[in-house]
């Protein structure tokens, strides 16, 4: 089975291009065609016209190429730019693909797998281009579609789209728990306008006519949309045709081999301002992001627009006066920081010297903050200066340059931002409370456990085993398998999904592989640790473990035909997958390390009745699309800015700065972080089994 990345699928909410993210988005101004009939076309019986005026007929195009018996085989090339589908998948393919969905405006139509053609396609990783081969079928298996607009019942056409037809997950087709819906819009043949719903506006189809009596559409007409009421038509050739949408009147293709090229759509392309200017490239940048933005409108998420131009472009002029690479660095981390969004991101070249230059010194202690307000210290670097000052591990931290501990934390601007909730961004002023430029010296107060407060004067030195101490990726294996699980020595089964930026067939296969060995263990109850991932592509494993779907909310992007965020695709729901699976008790453990599509993941999981969800804190609250907002600016520069939100039915994003909430707090004492004990996981055993 197979699904697609970037058009709607089932269960996928926005698979990064996704996303996909992880679509068509909901017609609105749009004249529908009636539903035509699906038809076998071993048995061609009429079909009900997709449209119902009266016929408008134009001169016979002109074959563009010398006519033969009809098209027998489809070879073609593409590019991308956007290398996500290579991190994605590993088993690519080309497809033929029933564009009934979009004839009749259907999001929601479901492939059959029947009218489903395969071809081999290889990619070339360096050069990022794509080669592929398409032997047509001798009688496809399509829908048939009237589509020559007169008041007959006619036979009618077949019409396909070549797309990009990657294998997600089980066989090669879509169907069962892997199939597809709607009309495919990324590296299709077809070119799409995702400001009007996946219109088709050109590129080529490929057409099948079981006679000589039908006809088929030769110029979009005056509305500019194709498959509508006033196409002027003419006759079709039986057999394949190829129809070129970029001729006018439309172009016939009927070599035996032809060719196409799949189209990455803009909106999913890299946004390349390398070649400019500074300035340019900084206004061309904010001129579609202070638009795109996902969340404008939200309060408290988009800075001031005309504040934060007014403060940095002088400055963007300045750097390009004095062609000063680190100013314009500086410039643009600034720029990402104004955001409360952790989507928000910048790197280059130069983002190592800005931690070395800011944050490289430590003072060879780390602390965390507990419920009860106090700091204590998590770990002590062997013969770092706190060491030496006899600082241990278990002392409070009074306070640090005179300040009381609680305020001079609430003082820090750490360089890990920006945040989207007030716990991350707390979370991190008290790593970075503990950074500084190598040389820095810092009067602390402390008390050891049973000893009076003292103060010292510590001096930072290069060091960063205190930093990664209390870093929230700790526990991360970067060698790790995407999914891993064993069977506690509780009897409870325990899956980890560390990531969902991966081989994504893999991933599928190791969870569902995971559930049935629990199933035929009969443990008492799993364990699905969400706790390190930090997203990639939502695949809504929830619908393994319910029968019912679970709705997750709507899409939406900022359109500039109407100036203003629309509805794109279907509600966003997580389907039931074919193969269900049971268990007497189910946990969730969330944590702040868990981002974007491990939150749509955990968010899915929570709606399954009977999940208990347990944390020290929410997932991080950073949820939003983000494929299409990605820059490349002068000097190696790159951006990140999400562009797509979804909201729940109330108008309030899904889970973007709230994450998925604990039903069960595991709370954060001197126990919990002086222990080398996982609090979180062991309470998590203890609902499932009773001790």
């Amino acid at each position: 089975m197979k699904q697609r990345p970037f058009w709607y699928i089932g269960a996928i909410a926005a698979l990064l291009l996704a996303l996909a993210a992880c679509g068509g988005g909901a017609p609105t101004n749009l004249l529908p065609a009636q539903d035509a009939t699906a038809v076998n076309p071993s048995n061609v019986s009429p079909v009900a016209e997709a449209t119902a005026s009266p016929e408008v007929i134009t001169p016979s195009p002109i074959p563009s190429r010398t006519a033969t018996g009809g098209v027998e085989v489809i070879t073609g090339e593409f590019t991308y730019t956007n290398d996500i589908i290579t991190t994605y998948y590993v088993e690519h393919a080309v497809g033929l693909v029933d564009l009934y969905g979009f004839i009749t405006r259907d999001e929601e139509w479901e492939l059959p797998v029947e009218s489903q053609a395969l071809g081999p396609l290889t990619i070339d990783l360096e050069r990022q281009r794509g080669e592929f081969r398409l032997a047509l079928p001798a009688r496809p298996a399509g829908v048939l579609a009237d589509v020559d607009n007169n008041t007959q019942r006619d036979t009618g056409v077949q019409v396909f789209v070549v797309a990009y037809w990657p294998n997600l997950y089980g066989g090669p087709f879509s169907e069962g728990d892997d199939r597809s819906f709607g009309w495919p819009a990324y590296l299709a043949s077809t070119v799409n306008d995702p400001e009007n719903n996946d219109e088709i506006t050109g590129g080529k189809l490929v057409v099948w006519a079981p006679d000589e009596a039908q006809q088929f559409p030769t110029d979009f007409g005056a509305d500019g949309l194709l498959f509508t009421a006033d196409d002027p038509v003419g006759p079709l050739a039986a057999g394949y045709s190829v129809i070129d949408l970029d001729q006018r009147p439309f172009g016939i293709e009927r070599n035996r081999e032809e060719q196409v090229t799949l189209h990455e759509p803009p909106d999913a392309a890299i946004k390349d301002f390398s070649d400019l200017s500074y300035t340019r490239a900084f206004d061309e940048m904010f001129k579609r992001v202070r638009v795109e933005y996902a969340f404008n409108g939200i309060p408290g998420k988009a800075p001031d627009w005309d504040a934060l131009y007014a403060n940095l472009a002088p400055r963007v002029a300045e750097a390009e006066r004095q062609q000063d690479r680190r100013a314009f660095f500086e410039v643009m981390f600034d720029f990402a920081n104004a955001f409360r969004d952790g989507h928000v991101g910048v790197n280059s070249p130069l983002s190592g010297a800005l931690f070395r230059e800011r944050a490289a010194g430590g003072y060879g202690f780390a602390i965390r903050e507990l419920d009860d307000g106090r700091a204590l210290v998590v770990f002590v670097t062997r013969n770092g200066p706190a060491d030496r000052a006899g600082v241990q591990v278990g002392a409070e931290l009074l306070a640090f340059n005179g300040a009381p501990v609680k305020d001079a934390i609430a003082a820090v601007e750490p360089l890990g931002g920006p945040f989207s909730t007030d716990f991350a961004l707390r979370y991190q002023q008290a790593r970075y409370l503990l950074r500084a430029p190598v040389g820095t010296q810092a009067q602390v107060t402390f008390a050891n456990p049973r000893g009076a407060p003292q103060t010292v004067t510590l001096r930072a030195v290069e060091e960063r085993d205190s930093f990664f101490a209390t870093s929230i990726f700790q526990e991360s294996n970067p060698a790790a398998l995407p999914v891993e699980f064993e069977q506690r020595a509780s009897g409870v089964g325990y899956i980890r999904i560390n990531s969902n930026y991966d081989d994504l067939n893999l991933l599928i296969r190791l969870f569902e592989r995971a559930l049935k060995t629990f199933d035929d263990l009969d443990v008492p109850g799993i364990i699905i640790d969400m706790r390190q991932n930090s997203g990639g592509a939502p695949l809504g494993l929830a619908g393994f473990l319910s029968d019912r779907e679970i709705i997750i909310g709507q899409d939406e992007y900022y359109s500039e035909r109407t100036g203003r965020f629309e509805p794109e695709g279907p509600l966003d729901t997580i389907l039931p997958h074919q193969n269900q699976y049971r268990f007497d008790k189910i946990v969730l453990l969330v944590g702040q390390a868990c981002f974007s599509a491990c939150e749509f993941e955990s968010y899915g999981f929570s709606k399954v009745p009977g999940v208990i969800v347990i944390g020290e804190t929410p997932t991080a609250g950073v949820y939003a699309e983000v494929s299409r907002g990605q820059y490349v600016l002068p000097d190696d520069i790159f951006l990140q800015v999400p562009t797509g939100r979804t909201l729940l039915p109330d108008g309030a994003p899904l889970l973007e700065g709230v994450g998925v909430v604990p039903t069960i707090r595991v709370p954060v004492t001197a126990e919990t972080v002086l222990s080398n004990r996982d609090a979180v996981l062991e309470r998590a055993e203890r609902e499932i089994v009773g001790r």
